[in-house]
């Protein structure tokens, strides 16, 4: 008996190491190449005064969520749109990193139920996360977090708690951002653990509705909630800037409202440029509230929030929102490496910056629209310590 129990236990043992190698060495990756595309192209052409404009930028992108996926960031990867290595092929000073816990199968933004089929949970266990974050999404973003921070130990980021950190030119810069509040369970001490975790930006929804109020995919497009104004002055008492691009439009009008402060859309656009997007991007004139009020909107890279996803449609996307929001308002919003399919990985963003110049923006404002927006919106909004 004692035997045959010892090969039972072999037998499970050598089960579990092939299921973990095929799922993590063959299908995971798999599903990441499919589920992060980059649509093959030739090279694109950018002018040499175009090169040498992108060159001298500091370049910011306000939304990806390469934590989400079991890839070493440090090293350059042959699927997905961001690892640490491209980053710096592509000029970029400063990455926001998004913490994906829950989203729908088809990422439906027409309308999800709040208790709708998760797929986070798959991959999670699929990737073979810690048992902990399985059924718990604040272990999902405090899990994320910490895989960033392994990565600035060893000296390849610098996670940005601080308005100083901003200035800091050693490294990639990192602001770790939750995509929705999800993670809170209902409970407004997590939103200083979060904190404690690095996390200094934070979305109030993703795809469902939740316990702060009403996404702009959800069933009840309702407002904030009576919890969703507290933990939104809680999130600003702590110096956490609030991220609207999944929020209902009474939600984002309710946070106008409650608070003076500036707040973000990270990835996004406006229905102006293309009206096909209405169920997914806010009103136009809500755009321009937060634009008025000092707010930034990031203009995403895909196909839902723009009608054009070449260099050249990410471009007029770009003029477009700079001329109804002002060139002071706009910043890039990518959201790389979240299940979309792109037409550039972040290696390719001279190719943005030659379209904008065939286009005819003048330099001040690329170098606005490029990064200096972004830069100068988290040193005013970040914690001074």
């Amino acid at each position: 008996m004692k035997r045959f129990l010892k090969w039972v236990a072999i037998a499970f043992s050598l089960l579990f190491v092939a299921a973990f190698i095929y799922l993590t060495q063959i299908l995971g990756p798999k599903i990441d190449s499919r589920m992060n595309a980059v649509i093959p192209h030739d090279p694109y052409p950018v002018s040499a005064a175009a090169q040498t404009l992108h060159d001298e930028l500091w370049i910011a992108d306000l939304h990806t969520d390469s934590l989400l996926w079991r890839r070493n960031p440090a090293k350059r990867q042959d699927r997905g749109h961001v690892d640490l290595p491209r980053l710096r092929e592509g000029g970029v000073e400063f990455q926001i990193f998004s913490a994906v816990t829950k989203s729908p199968k088809g990422q439906n933004f027409d309308g999800n139920d709040a208790n709708a089929p998760d797929q986070i949970t798959q991959l999670v266990q699929a990737q073979f996360w810690p048992l902990r974050t399985w059924d718990s999404l604040y272990e999902r973003a405090a899990y994320q977090a910490q895989r960033l921070q392994r990565l600035e130990r060893k000296g390849e980021v610098h996670i940005v708690r601080t308005a100083a950190d901003m200035d800091k030119t050693d490294r990639v810069l990192a602001l770790l951002l939750t995509e929705g509040s999800h993670p809170l369970h209902g409970d407004l001490e997590k939103i200083h653990r979060l904190y404690r975790e690095g996390y200094r930006a934070m979305g109030l929804h993703h795809f469902f509705d939740n316990e702060l109020g009403g996404s702009l995919h959800g069933r009840s497009q309702a407002g904030l909630s009576g919890f969703g104004r507290v933990a939104v002055l809680e999130m600003r008492e702590k110096g956490i800037i609030i991220d609207v691009a999944h929020s209902s439009v009474q939600t984002v009008r309710d946070v106008l409202a409650l608070t003076p402060d500036p707040i973000f859309i990270s990835h996004g656009g406006t229905v102006a440029s293309c009206p096909k997007t209405k169920n997914r991007n806010l009103p136009d004139d809500v755009l321009q509230q937060i634009a008025a009020r000092g707010g930034l909107i990031g203009i995403g890279y895909f196909d839902g929030v723009i009608c054009d996803i070449t260099p050249d449609g990410i471009a007029d996307a770009i003029i477009d929102a700079a001329v109804l929001l002002g060139p002071d308002a706009v910043a890039l919003g990518s959201d790389y490496d979240g299940t979309v399919t792109v037409t550039l990985d972040t290696s390719e963003l001279a190719a943005i910056t030659d379209a904008l110049m065939r286009r005819g923006m003048n330099k001040e404002n690329i170098r606005k629209v490029m990064g200096e927006n972004a830069r100068r919106f988290f040193k005013e909004n970040l914690p001074k310590e």
